[in-house]
């Protein structure tokens, strides 16, 4: 009788961040391009810094004003997850896949509010709600809230997210996604 073979990787045993994201639906969009002059993302030895994640399409901010303000908590949260979005799509683009990502290390999420607003963790959970479907709970972030008075381009949210990532780097030629292997 043939018994199907038992993977005992760490691979099997672990989710892939990429089949995650097809179970739930997920599709990535375009990553963000910076509107000024820095880098989406930069990475030194093992961490991977994404810079400020606002909630775009393109070029174009999709929400505008501040939580509990002109914008309902609802809206917040709609817009952390939007940012959360472009900062996988951003990630993905820097390492031609999201099963690199080891760990979510930290999620900064800022917020545009109004003075007396005090809802910031509830907004903050559209965020790693994404982040926790897609990694895992095992791969939960520490979190820093801050509320601020205003954002670039006007955006309720703006993310900061470091990951720890390993294997292969992917690098760009002719247009296609090609790894090879890093020195360590």
């Amino acid at each position: 009788m043939n018994q199907p073979a038992i993977r005992n990787s760490k691979e099997a045993l672990e989710p892939s961040a990429e089949r995650r994201l097809k179970e739930l639906g997920i599709k990535l969009p375009i990553a963000p391009q910076p509107f000024g002059t820095y880098a989406e993302a930069v990475q030194t030895g093992n961490p991977l810094f994404l810079s400020g994640m606002l909630p775009t399409e393109g070029h174009e901010a999709i929400f505008i004003g501040r939580v509990g303000a002109e914008l309902e908590l609802d809206s917040g949260r709609k817009a952390a997850h939007l940012a959360a979005l472009n900062g996988l799509a951003v990630a993905r683009e820097h390492l031609g896949s999201l099963d690199r990502i080891t760990r979510v290390v930290r999620l900064g999420v800022s917020i545009a509010t109004s003075g007396d607003f005090r809802g910031q963790p509830k907004v903050a959970d559209g965020a790693s709600d994404l982040l926790q479907a897609v990694f895992g709970s095992e791969k939960n972030p520490t979190r820093l809230i801050y509320g601020v008075a205003s954002l670039p381009l006007g955006t309720p949210v703006e993310l900061e997210l470091i990951f720890e990532v390993t294997g292969q780097k992917a690098t760009e030629v002719g247009g296609v996604l090609v790894t090879k292997r890093r020195s360590v």
